[in-house]
């Protein structure tokens, strides 16, 4: 037996797709406008997680520029069929709807291979059926006019795996559970007892947030809903429940044919998510040939009891990262801003070391700004950063950063003087920088950087070679990085960043670990 502590993945890891091969599990989640894109995890318990890849990993996949960092990779679908591993997703502003393809989960996994305009719409996931054939499974607007924000429809249509094309103009089979539904999105198709099953989402990612489904014995017939839709969902519990706006699930069943449902949700702090939508584990059993989640319990639990033998990993997902950079490449978990340019870091100038150059680009722009961060996983948590950076100009600046948006970010910086350095702290909120701590600094050399955050609260500290700590500043806000405040669809990421803030500069700052450590709620 193994426990699942919930969530299986913490931080901003939403829109989970899960598939089974033999005995392993694997899953990804949406990554939006960040690079590399598209995380990929594999398991053998369900319970725990390590990363093995990302599958957009080169820049020729993954086309981000000028996107803000809500835009980008929506809603991946993973699946396995006759030795190939296939994931379907939308790059909303360049490109849509695509499928890549690879022979081994960990990659390398194919450029996109675009289904063009006839596969309209986003969220598509493939289904293969029992004769081989597979299909197209999407959402878009309704033909006849939308009639309201969200007036959306299901749709299948057969695709042609060896062209990369969709055969027809696709049937329409199903518009959600409830009246006038709003966003009917995240469809997954399955096939059991010789029934057709379409889950989706609807309501929104949001505090209407719920999945429902539909069955049918027939892929070109109206699917109809199940009676008791949605079948689950958490809005009915209230703003004030720790586990929020659940929904947006994928099914999958062991060996044993036991069945489980991953789904994304979010664990808010003052009413507030700046961690992102997390996901999810939950239990299902068949009856009267529907599923229902969580039976008897009908909302997620803190942990979930599997009956299957524990299988630990050797680079487990935990709530403790700390990076080094004495490898030949970045570490997978590490994510940048819309793509990744070798040419302006690299990890050989000074060994063990990531060597930052400056770049013009702002984190207040949708640029792909000089950026490495990693997920926030936890309310309560340390991160912090050592780095060299001997800045001379005012406009030369390095620092940490939690960041939410191009909008609304908070930073710790070192920056250039007259005559010494000097540590800012800056809090860019709706566009507007407001400078909320300041002091300079004689020492050179390396620094450790470091915030804590105990709730929605956080403080900045800086440590010196000599051991010497000074703090910067205490009780900073970080309700303006949410969800609720910020907008968007992401969470916060922790990072390190260099700005040579719109003028160009051939200096640098070296970077030696990047650490976070959090308190599992």
């Amino acid at each position: 037996m193994s426990i699942a502590k919930n969530p299986v993945l913490s931080g901003f890891y939403p829109d989970p797709s899960i598939c089974r091969v033999g005995e392993d599990y694997y899953m990804v989640n949406s990554s939006f406008a960040y690079f590399p894109g598209i995380p990929v995890f594999h398991s053998r318990d369900l319970a725990h997680w390590e990363q093995i890849g990302n599958a957009l990993d080169r820049e020729e996949q993954l086309p981000l520029s000028g996107s803000e960092i809500s835009r980008g990779i929506f809603a991946p679908t993973i699946r396995y069929h006759e030795g190939t591993y296939y994931i379907i997703t939308t790059n909303v502003d360049h490109g849509g709807n695509f499928v890549i393809t690879a022979q081994d989960p960990k990659g390398p996994w194919s450029v996109p291979h675009y289904l063009g305009d006839a596969a309209e719409g986003i969220d598509p996931s493939l289904f293969f059926d029992e004769d081989g054939k597979c299909y197209y499974v999407g959402t878009r607007p309704n033909p006849s006019g939308v009639r309201h924000n969200g007036d959306w429809e299901i749709w299948i249509e057969e695709l042609d795996l060896h062209a990369m094309c969709l055969k027809g103009a696709g049937t329409a089979v199903w518009k959600g559970a409830l009246k006038d539904c709003i966003w009917p999105e995240g469809p997954h198709l399955y096939k059991k007892d010789g029934w057709y099953y379409l889950m989706i989402a609807e309501g929104g990612t949001g505090p209407e947030h719920s999945i429902s489904i539909a069955r049918s014995r027939s892929l070109r017939e109206w699917f109809c809903g199940c009676k008791r839709n949605p079948i689950f969902t958490h809005r009915n519990l209230g703003r004030d429940y720790p586990v929020i706006y659940a929904g947006h699930g994928d099914l999958v069943d062991d060996a044993d044919g036991n069945w489980y449902v991953v789904m994304l949700a979010s664990r808010p702090c003052e009413g507030h998510c700046s961690i992102g939508r997390e996901t999810f584990l939950a239990k299902v059993e068949w009856e009267d040939g529907w599923p229902v989640i969580n039976p008897g319990i009908g909302h997620l639990t803190e942990k979930t009891e599997l009956p299957i033998g524990e299988y630990r990993l050797e680079k487990e997902v935990t709530h403790a990262d700390f990076i080094t950079f004495d490898q030949k490449k970045i570490d997978d978990r590490l994510l940048s801003l819309q793509r990744r340019d070798e040419n302006t870091y690299s990890l050989i100038e000074r060994k063990g070391f990531l060597r930052m150059y400056l770049k013009k680009q702002k984190l207040t722009e949708k640029t792909d700004a000089q950026y490495f961060g990693l997920r926030q996983k936890d309310y309560d948590f340390t991160f912090s950063a050592c780095m060299e950076f001997d800045a001379e100009r005012e406009n030369e600046q390095a620092g940490i950063v939690c960041y939410q948006n191009h909008a609304n970010h908070l930073s710790m910086r070192i920056c250039g003087g007259k005559e010494k350095r000097k540590l800012q702290v800056i809090a860019h909120i709706t566009e507007n920088d407001t400078l909320l701590a300041e002091e300079e600094i004689n020492a050179k050399g390396m620094l450790e950087l470091y915030l804590k955050a105990a709730g929605q609260r956080a403080e900045f500290f800086v440590r010196d070679e000599e051991g010497k700590v000074l703090k910067l500043i205490k009780d900073v806000s970080l309700l303006p990085y949410s969800t609720e405040e910020a907008g968007g669809f992401v969470g916060c990421t922790l990072g390190v960043y260099a700005s040579s803030d719109g003028e160009m500069s051939d200096r640098f700052a070296d970077v030696a670990w990047i650490s976070y450590e959090g308190i599992p709620g």
